[in-house]
């Protein structure tokens, strides 16, 4: 189905939404009609703040708004959809547009099983009828499916499309770049070399995949890295925790600016607590790259002044190898809480692998590694 036929029949004038891989038809649509437009498409930091967005917007205009996310970020508008949206509160309706990764019997990776298992049974339990769409739902089908639901939303209620894997088509291709010119698979591997053996927690996304890469071509062991394959955001948060109990030695957090920006209250809880054994690296390529290059608001940020004002003792923004080089030595030597932004370019090269490891073999064979420190 074309992504146009979906959203027509929908009849939104405001998206927000957090950018999903399933969802890319949807994402693309929405960035070459809008682009980043206040108005009509805000790109949020969580599923959450789209909830809130989107009761604004209903309160201030009458209107019903539309929220895309990945099926993974149901837990964040758990919240919001129970104490704001919901009909025993204020009654505000609202369309959501949900990717189903990890739909019960298609492959996928292993942070994604349980979240697809149980994605409808979150939708009954906070009240939201959905309907699924997959490659041969019909407009018509859609069309009759918003009817009945137009009596729904007037009451304000909220509704869902779940859309299955390669339901949506969009013809027409966006470009996502950017100025940078470190590219983020040579910064891990600069990273991999001056840490060592020293213990690495990394985000989701390709940052994960291609730490473990580099561990493969180097002959490596895995057992110093904690690959955070899923909880997008709470990368930083893990790594504070074996910080604070592995006191003598250097504990390195790999994190991503999308999912920095996803749970951004973790920097100061982590300014507050002060690690000096803690070096907080965030490589900002200015885009939701994993599931498709959709941009995120850090490349407008200052995430250094962030990182100061939230009690790191030291905190730098590096654009090229040779002051990434430089950095990260400093930093080694360093008894403080430090912060690096490496500005780097959007991509990866095309045949980047996944870890060949389980994620609890993962975080098995960290913790017995741990031990040993």
């Amino acid at each position: 189905m074309r992504v146009e036929d979906l959203l027509n029949v929908i009849g939104g004038d405001f998206y927000s939404g957090v950018p999903d891989s399933q969802l890319k038809a949807v994402c693309d649509y929405l960035m070459n009609e809008y682009g980043i437009d206040p108005k009509h498409h805000i790109i949020a930091a969580n599923e959450g703040n789209c909830v809130g967005l989107a009761a604004g917007y209903h309160m201030s205009t009458g209107k019903v708004p539309v929220v895309y996310l990945q099926n993974s970020g149901e837990g964040n508008i758990i919240n919001p959809v129970a104490s704001l949206l919901n009909d025993n509160v204020y009654a505000i309706p609202c369309v959501f547009v949900i990717g189903w990764r990890g739909e019960p019997n298609v492959h996928d990776e292993p942070q994604h099983v349980y979240q697809g298992r149980v994605t409808l049974d979150l939708l009954d339990d906070m009240d939201i009828a959905y309907f699924i769409v997959d490659k041969d739902t019909s407009i018509g089908e859609l069309e009759m499916q918003m009817d009945k639901w137009r009596s729904v939303l007037s009451v304000g209620k909220q509704v869902a499309f779940i859309v299955k894997k390669g339901a949506l088509s969009y013809d027409k291709k966006v470009e996502y770049v950017n100025r940078n010119d470190i590219v983020r698979e040579d910064a891990i591997r600069m990273i991999a070399e001056v840490t060592d053996t020293d213990p690495i927690i990394s985000t989701t996304g390709k940052a994960s995949r291609e730490l473990f890469e580099i561990r493969e071509a180097n002959k490596q062991a895995h057992c110093y890295d904690f690959l955070t394959v899923g909880s997008m955001g709470h990368a930083s948060s893990i790594a504070l925790a074996v910080a604070i109990n592995k006191p003598d030695r250097k504990i390195w957090c790999i994190d991503g600016d999308g999912a920095a920006l996803m749970h951004l209250g973790a920097m100061p809880v982590i300014g507050s607590v002060k690690p000096r054994n803690l070096v907080h690296i965030v490589i900002n390529n200015g885009a939701h790259e994993t599931v498709g290059g959709m941009p995120t608001v850090a490349g407008n940020t200052d995430l250094t002044a962030m990182a100061d004002d939230s009690g790191y003792d030291y905190s730098v923004s590096v654009d090229n190898s040779d002051d990434l080089r430089k950095e990260l030595q400093t930093v080694k030597q360093k008894d403080a809480l430090c912060f690096i932004e490496i500005k780097c370019a959007i991509g990866s090269r095309p045949d980047l692998g996944r870890p060949t490891t389980t994620s609890a073999e993962n975080k098995k064979n960290f913790m017995e590694y741990l031990k040993s420190l």
